[in-house]
């Protein structure tokens, strides 16, 4: 079986942002927000984007299930307010759930969390725990900085997360460390604040005894881990330095990183520089890169053919990456063999 661990709803009804747009309108006129309820889609309608996207994506690619969550771009945590963003959150997660619901055998459910700068964490924690403890989610997504480029809060390594990593490790749960979209005009979205979001939770993670605090917490680090595994020496001399342990024993038992990298090279360095054990295949199709790669002629989100192709590369450690792995991470994800 290939588990896909990082996919996002990109092709929702146009109705789902719509109805964003009229919340935020809402607010800045300050009026009554729209409520839920006005939010009204077929099945048919949720078919219709799925099937000619990402189920046929998985049929031709060879991939079975993916762990499938709002579209990151649109969490936008940098807008709204703290209640517009719970109702927003609230809102998508219940789509993924439906979506989940028509193709169990495609879909496992990752939730957005009502995230908004300067908020504290309890609402994120309700969100959690109704989406894993009612609706049999199998994990989040947490932006490391819900101001949108601007890294306004706490690292995620304060005491302010803190609320938030004993619901996860209670549900026994892992979270993506995902941004969302970028209102920073010095960094495009996709190209530099995804990569930059991805590198400053590892350095965050790296100067902190986070993990003392919550041995079994599980963080994966999307997008290959940004610069991290380029930067590896980089990294275990910065840890040296500041006298912190091997990061073999300082973070590997709780950080991950997933596939999402776009060219052989950049896989064939993952493969070299980050253990097997802590890698996840993925792929976020349909998402940052939709194009096809000229130099190959396949798509360049078509990472299996990446890990397919990876010299080496043995059976066990192929099967570890594209199931194993994922499996362990996740444990909530109840899939057959």
């Amino acid at each position: 079986m290939i588990i896909d661990c990082h996919g996002h709803y990109t092709t929702a009804p146009k109705g789902l942002e719509g109805w964003r747009a009229k919340q935020l309108g809402a607010l800045e006129r300050g009026e009554a927000l729209p409520a839920r309820a006005a939010l009204a889609f077929s099945d048919d309608e949720l078919r219709e984007g799925l099937e000619r996207a990402q189920l046929r994506l998985q049929r031709e690619r060879g991939t079975d299930l993916t762990l499938f969550s709002p579209r990151a771009m649109a969490m936008g945590h940098h807008v709204g307010s703290g209640e517009a963003n719970a109702e927003w959150a609230r809102a998508c997660n219940d789509v993924i759930h439906r979506v989940c619901s028509l193709y169990p055998n495609n879909f496992a459910p990752v939730c957005q969390l009502p995230q908004a700068p300067g908020v504290p964490v309890a609402q994120s924690v309700a969100e959690l725990e109704r989406c894993v403890a009612q609706l049999g989610f199998v994990g989040c997504n947490v932006n490391p900085d819900p101001s949108g480029g601007h890294w306004r809060d706490p690292p995620l390594t304060d005491r302010f997360w803190y609320p938030l990593y004993e619901k996860m490790v209670e549900l026994d749960v892992p979270a993506m460390v995902h941004v969302s979209a970028s209102c920073n005009p010095c960094f495009h979205a996709t190209g530099a604040h995804y990569i930059n979001g991805d590198t400053t939770a590892f350095m965050q993670f790296l100067t902190s005894d986070l993990f003392k605090d919550f041995p079994t917490l599980r963080f994966v680090i999307p997008h290959g881990g940004g610069a991290v595994p380029y930067h590896w020496g980089r990294y275990r001399g910065i840890a040296q330095d500041l006298k912190r342990p091997p990061l073999g024993e300082l973070l590997l038992k709780n950080v991950y990183f997933d596939t999402c990298v776009y060219h052989q090279p950049g896989i064939d360095l993952l493969l070299k520089v980050v253990p097997i054990d802590n890698i996840l295949f993925a792929s976020e199709m349909v998402g940052a890169v939709r194009g096809v790669d000229p130099e190959t002629g396949f798509y360049f989100d078509d990472t299996r053919r990446y890990i397919e192709a990876a010299p080496g590369l043995s059976a066990e450690s192929r099967r570890k990456i594209f199931e194993g792995n994922t499996r362990r991470v996740y444990p909530r994800l109840k899939i057959p063999a």
